[in-house]
């Protein structure tokens, strides 16, 4: 069994993948709409939208799409109740990865060293998305 969180955007799948591929490394596979079988109800203004995007880094995936509001009515709300969580095992790799990402974006808490990680930091990156970034292993 694998667990994939799943984004989801309003026309920015392609920046945000990309984006993330070049701070994390890994593949992109990516199908527009455009692609799609004859009959989807989709719009052809959302033709270069991506209805699926899947990023593979190592043994692990992040998917996202480009909803179409007609599909995803609160796509344009901040996105709550969930964090994608990035664990590496150097403070160091952490903190790189923490100020990539969150760059253009919203700290939340800076990344620091903490009672429970050698560093740890939290942000909103500058597509909406809510990320932490911690350091395994015990505090030093």
């Amino acid at each position: 069994m694998k667990l994939v969180t799943s984004l989801s955007f309003s026309g920015q799948c392609r920046a945000a993948f990309e984006f993330y591929s070049s701070v994390l490394g890994g593949e992109i596979r990516a199908f527009p709409y455009g692609e799609a079988p004859p009959g989807m109800p989709v719009d052809a203004k959302y033709d270069d939208w991506l209805m699926h995007a899947w990023l593979q880094v190592g043994d692990q995936a992040l998917m996202g799409a480009d909803m179409p509001p007609e599909f995803a009515p609160n796509i344009d709300k901040p996105k709550n109740g969930f964090d994608v969580t990035v664990h590496c095992s150097e403070p160091a790799e952490s903190q790189r990865v923490f100020d990539a990402l969150s760059e253009g974006g919203t700290v939340m808490m800076p990344f620091a060293a903490t009672f429970w990680s050698r560093g740890y930091g939290s942000f909103v990156d500058k597509f909406g998305v809510p990320w932490m970034i911690n350091t395994d292993g015990d505090p030093e």
